[in-house]
């Protein structure tokens, strides 16, 4: 019986996340800025790992959460809130490169849509793995990102990025390569 009355206690508690979604979702402003500052960080640091850029980081973040404040509703709960506000991270970061693409390639070359050795190492909060990642090509970097960090399956990642299950295999089997082969010369 004890055991009963302990359950219906811990089924009672909310999560304060949960709570705090349901704030931001009936309008609450104070609940959304703490929101923000729950997540910010990692919101951040996903951006990051995709785009390869601080600035582009920071814009595709403020997006993000604009995003978020607009589409909050949609949010029903069946996965952890988390685990979806990294879903729509992840799919502004990829619209933004598509959307930037084109003007990116007349810029920088097409292999060097990663940062250098030397501008990963300026970038400050980047340590260890993260500095490495930011140097990869661009689809190798999407790709190692999304499934190695983010746990999204070769089937998810090919039909995010518009390719075939087998390049995305190939790009996370590249970007592996050349992670080992700069972790080693480090």
């Amino acid at each position: 019986m004890l055991i009963d009355a302990n359950q219906a206690l811990s089924n009672t508690e909310q999560n304060p996340i949960d709570e705090l979604v349901r704030k931001v979702q009936q309008g609450d402003q104070r609940a959304f800025e703490q929101l923000y500052r729950k997540h910010e960080r990692r919101v951040f640091g996903l951006c990051l790992r995709l785009l390869a850029s601080p600035e582009y980081a920071e814009d595709v973040t403020q997006e993000v959460f604009v995003q978020l404040w607009h589409k909050i509703a949609q949010f029903q709960g069946q996965s952890q809130f988390s685990t979806w506000l990294h879903s729509v991270t992840s799919n502004i970061a990829i619209s933004y490169l598509r959307k930037h693409k084109n003007w990116l390639q007349k810029v920088v070359s097409i292999e060097g849509c990663g940062m250098n050795e030397q501008s990963a190492q300026m970038c400050h909060g980047l340590n260890g793995l993260d500095k490495l990642i930011v140097r990869l090509p661009e689809r190798a970097r999407l790709v190692f990102v999304l499934h190695a960090v983010e746990g999204y399956r070769h089937e998810e990642i090919a039909n995010m990025l518009g390719m075939a299950v087998g390049s995305s295999k190939s790009q996370y089997h590249r970007a592996r390569q050349l992670l080992q082969e700069w972790y080693d010369n480090e």
